[in-house]
């Protein structure tokens, strides 16, 4: 082959390289568009499931606050029915100084015969009665003590429990609106209408039910036994010598007693008296005890309120027309030999009794069974690069779980009265339960 024909072939390929080259980077570039969109979607699907996510654990917080503030409410209508325990009890108190500081007046008995009796410490606190003169007004319904009662009962039936229940109706719409705020916020360009998120499942109807307050009542008796001024005020002060040789066992007495409680209804009331019970006999009943009421007050919280201890309605001013043993007799059915009582107290306190107003217990929300979190699970959909909708799902939990382990080590659950509840993401159970973790 000569040298022409050689360079004839040789010049006719010239080109052909460009060409393969020309396709080579017509694919490369291609294939960039393409990695650069799957690369958007990847990003764009990657900003939504943080923005749900967000947006799921933001809903679960709102349920623990939700929670917590219900918790936080049962704690305070307890220390409500505590503070309303104590001013019954006060109430009570300043009615018997009162009513005692008129009987050491007037010397009935008087103060130097419970001293010979009793001792000079019970005289010296028999004659300091004489300072609460004008107490008992201050157990009146519209005196300080009786409208600070009112006020008490009025906070916890009309505004925690309106609380409540605004609480408990209206959680489903202010963990939607935090969902939606927090969508909004990692995407401050779009509008409402672009984002379609919908809730697969939700435990929260009847996670939490009403009880009626006599379910409350073993708790708020619990807690008013820490204290000690609503415990039970009885004493019984003997003289120690011998008064009759047909009971030579039986002595003078001082009895003091006392108590605050909640009545069948679930409403206080507090009832306090004192009386020197003289020893006595005669041929007709033998040995009894001849009592000298000192003082007395009982404060019920409702009409129908009836006082346990013995009493009787319209007791006599004095017995200066019939022997006391006698009207008993004739009147009552009281045990005036062996009994331990201040009757005829109780029965002044029933005649002089301030009448406060209450409603009793009220009604409280709890969990309405243990050992389950409160969880939900949320799809969106919301478009995405190059007009594709992009579908995400997540889900959330409320949970219980106390800081610190209980002193008496037992396991506590779930409940509404400590505001131990925290949130999280959960496994998305929304296909059932094989469908697990976030798409």
């Amino acid at each position: 082959m000569d040298g022409r024909v050689l360079a004839g072939r040789l010049s006719a390929q010239q080109g052909q390289a460009l060409v393969m080259g020309m396709l080579l980077a017509g694919v490369a570039i291609v294939v960039f568009v393409r990695y650069f969109a799957a690369g958007q979607v990847v990003a764009a699907k990657a900003r939504q499931l943080h923005a749900l996510d967000a947006a799921a654990y933001s809903g679960a917080l709102t349920q623990a606050r939700a929670l917590n503030m219900l918790a936080y409410i049962n704690r305070a209508q307890v220390g409500h029915q505590v503070a309303m325990a104590h001013l019954v009890t006060l109430g009570s108190w300043a009615s018997l100084g009162g009513h005692e500081a008129r009987q050491v007046s007037a010397g009935n008995p008087p103060s130097y015969l419970i001293a010979m009796m009793f001792g000079p410490q019970h005289g010296a606190a028999y004659q300091a009665a004489r300072k609460a003169a004008g107490f008992e007004l201050m157990a009146n319904a519209s005196g300080e003590l009786g409208q600070a009662y009112a006020a008490h009962d009025n906070t916890v039936r009309e505004v925690l429990a309106a609380v409540q229940g605004d609480v408990v109706d209206g959680l489903p719409h202010v963990r939607w609106a935090a969902m939606q705020a927090v969508l909004r916020a990692n995407y401050p360009d779009a509008s409402t209408d672009d984002f379609d998120l919908v809730i697969d499942h939700d435990n929260w109807p009847g996670y939490v039910q009403a009880y009626s307050g006599q379910q409350l009542r073993p708790f708020v008796q619990g807690v008013a036994q820490l204290y000690g001024f609503l415990s039970p005020r009885d004493y019984t002060a003997s003289n120690p010598w011998m008064v009759d040789t047909s009971c030579p066992h039986l002595r003078h007495e001082l009895r003091r007693r006392g108590n605050t409680e909640l009545d069948a209804a679930g409403r206080w009331h507090s009832i306090d008296t004192q009386s020197y019970h003289a020893l006595r006999s005669n041929k007709w009943i033998g040995c009894y005890y001849r009592e000298y009421t000192m003082g007395w007050g009982w404060i019920p919280s409702a009409t129908s309120q009836a006082m346990s201890d013995p009493y009787v309605d319209n007791p006599p001013a004095d017995f200066s027309a019939q022997d006391f043993w006698r009207w008993v007799k004739e009147a009552t059915n009281w045990d005036i030999l062996s009994g331990s009582d201040n009757p005829l107290a109780n029965s002044k306190a029933a005649a002089s009794r301030q009448r406060w107003q209450g409603g009793g217990l009220p009604t409280y929300f709890d969990i309405a069974s243990a050992g389950k979190a409160l969880s939900f699970g949320v799809t969106l959909k919301h478009s995405g690069p190059q007009g594709l909708i992009m579908s995400t799902r997540s889900a959330a939990e409320t949970f219980f779980d106390r800081p610190l382990s209980r002193l008496d080590g037992r396991v506590e659950h779930a409940n509404l009265f400590h505001p131990y509840w925290q949130a999280r993401l959960a496994a998305d159970d929304s296909n059932g339960p094989n469908a697990r973790g976030r798409q």
